[in-house]
């Protein structure tokens, strides 16, 4: 059984995918794995836990609020409408997993930007 060659782009995700546990490649999206922490002082990143992406959300987890607010956050800090990011799982759960229509080795670079200290 023959296997496809990796294009070059595709190489490129998933190299940058591999750096981060909490992001796997998907052809021209990525899947984000989120332990969301619910009615924070202020929405934002708390760095990694669990092989996952610790995010404080101000939302409460009623009404599909802080799902709303999640994926608001993610498409506002990599500068995408909001449609561009979906609960994929766990829209009931503290662990989430979203998809995002942008390749991997942005959302990798996004993330080092965002958990990485600039002296690193």
């Amino acid at each position: 059984m023959a296997t496809k060659p990796v294009k070059a782009g595709a190489a490129a995700n998933i190299a940058a995918a591999l750096d981060w546990p909490c992001l796997t490649a998907r052809d021209a999206s990525s899947w984000l794995d989120l332990s969301v922490v619910p009615n924070a002082k202020r929405t934002g990143a708390d760095g990694l836990h669990d092989g996952a992406l610790r995010v404080r959300l101000a939302a409460p987890p009623v009404d599909g609020k802080a799902n709303a607010q999640v994926c608001e956050w993610v498409a506002d800090e990599l500068g995408l409408p909001k449609r561009a990011v979906r609960v994929l799982r766990g829209p009931a759960s503290r662990r989430k997993q979203l998809e995002i229509d942008l390749d991997a080795a942005a959302v990798a670079a996004w993330l080092g930007k965002l958990v990485l200290p600039a002296g690193e």
